[in-house]
């Protein structure tokens, strides 16, 4: 039997937004600590991930990077099931992407229901190039019912605590989940068996514990060692 101080806690977070907003740039520079200026366009989904520290308890932040071109929508609809957590990012100097925040929203909510979601404003190193005003997005977070961040993926300004926040939020949820489930009945978590599921949020992510050699390969890949 697993132990609950063995469990690992995994969450998936999807990232969202229009083409060209710095989406697989922030996750470049979060889990790698790299910048590239040269955009690449996402091909469908891609996917890189980074293990925290939060209250003592390693959790793995699970990071997909959703296509923002409507051409890629049907492949990455089925993306979004089963996420715990969502950024919808638009950037400062593209009207565009601020416009269309409302959509993803709600692409994303019809998929995964209400999730812990963050409004991320990329880019502010431009923001003499602004096309939105501080009012605006403020007033659009507000009215999403959404923590607000402004950050800049190229001066490493404020991305590592859009995903800490999400994190922090879903660990507090999935400990509550986990003790409502024991509360109710004490059950066995085996190897054929180590998922909890919930009505709520769909998933539980209770996993295998990853072995020594291979949590300090996987830190030392997303640089924490």
């Amino acid at each position: 039997m697993i132990r609950e101080e063995e469990l690992e806690i995994a969450i998936k977070v999807v990232i969202v937004g229009n083409g060209g907003v710095g989406k697989s740039s922030m996750i470049q520079r979060y889990c790698k600590g790299i910048y590239t200026k040269d955009y690449k366009k996402t091909i469908g989904v891609d996917f890189l991930e980074r293990m925290i520290d939060i209250d003592g308890e390693d959790v793995r932040i699970m990071l997909w990077d959703t296509a923002g071109q409507e051409e890629f929508d049907a492949i990455t609809k089925a993306y979004y099931r089963g996420a715990q957590a969502c950024v919808i990012t638009f950037s400062t100097t593209d009207r565009n992407s601020f416009e269309a925040v409302k959509d993803w929203k709600k692409k994303v909510e019809n998929e995964c229901g209400e999730i812990p979601t963050v409004l991320v404003q990329n880019k502010i190193d431009l923001i003499e190039q602004s096309i939105v005003t501080f009012e605006e997005t403020e007033l659009l977070a507000k009215n999403l019912g959404v923590r607000l961040f402004q950050t800049s993926v190229k001066e490493d300004l404020n991305v590592s605590n859009v995903f800490r926040f999400l994190a922090t939020k879903c660990h507090e949820i999935i400990k509550q989940q986990y003790n409502n489930v024991l509360s109710q009945n004490t059950p066995t978590i085996s190897q054929f068996n180590p998922t909890f599921h919930s009505k709520n949020s769909g998933t539980i992510v209770l996993t295998r514990p990853l072995r020594k050699s291979k949590r300090k390969s996987m830190l030392k890949k997303c640089g924490w060692i």
